[in-house]
């Protein structure tokens, strides 16, 4: 149950959600500790999949640019929600639509697993993600849902789709 002003709601039941790391680790350090105590994960915006993104998370911070910051400090706080099978809860949104950047954001996050948008109507090809499964298969997750929804057979598109991830993350 979840406290409101109006009393206590159902919480979501959520596994899982996204945060945006920009407010700082102090801003943050509330809802790790929720994660950790829910047994949930928690997913920072690092590198996003639309194309303003790089407005704001390619600037220099001051030397690299600002997603590469991000990127250290989501590996920063994912020992709090370090699993048994090496990977962490403290996951990180590292967009499809630059592939060229999830091999260096891989290495600055070498536990965090990723999730991965931008695959299908955003233009992002699931051969091109290889570097954000090289922590192994369950380090990636790669979420469509327009690729599928406008198809005009889901249940295949869907299914092209998982084999073709599927096919990169096991290589």
């Amino acid at each position: 149950m979840t406290p409101t002003p109006w009393g206590e709601v159902p919480g979501l039941g959520a596994d899982a959600f996204t945060v945006n790391p920009l407010l700082g680790a102090d801003a943050l350090e509330p809802l790790i500790a929720a994660a950790e105590e829910a047994g949930a994960g928690v997913f920072a915006l690092v590198r996003t999949s639309n194309p303003g993104a790089a407005d704001v998370q390619d600037l220099r911070a001051p030397d690299d640019p600002l997603h590469e910051r991000l990127a250290r400090l989501v590996d920063e706080l994912g020992d709090r929600l370090l699993g048994e099978a090496g990977l962490s809860g403290m996951g990180a949104v590292v967009g499809a639509t630059e592939p060229a950047r999830i091999g260096r954001l891989r290495e600055l996050m070498p536990r965090a697993i990723f999730l991965v948008p931008g695959v299908g109507a955003q233009g992002g090809r699931p051969e091109l993600l290889g570097a954000a499964f090289a922590a192994g298969p369950a380090s990636a997750l790669v979420p469509v849902s327009r690729g599928i929804a406008a198809a005009e057979d889901p249940a295949a598109a869907a299914e092209d789709l998982r084999a073709r991830v599927w096919a990169v993350a096991s290589e």
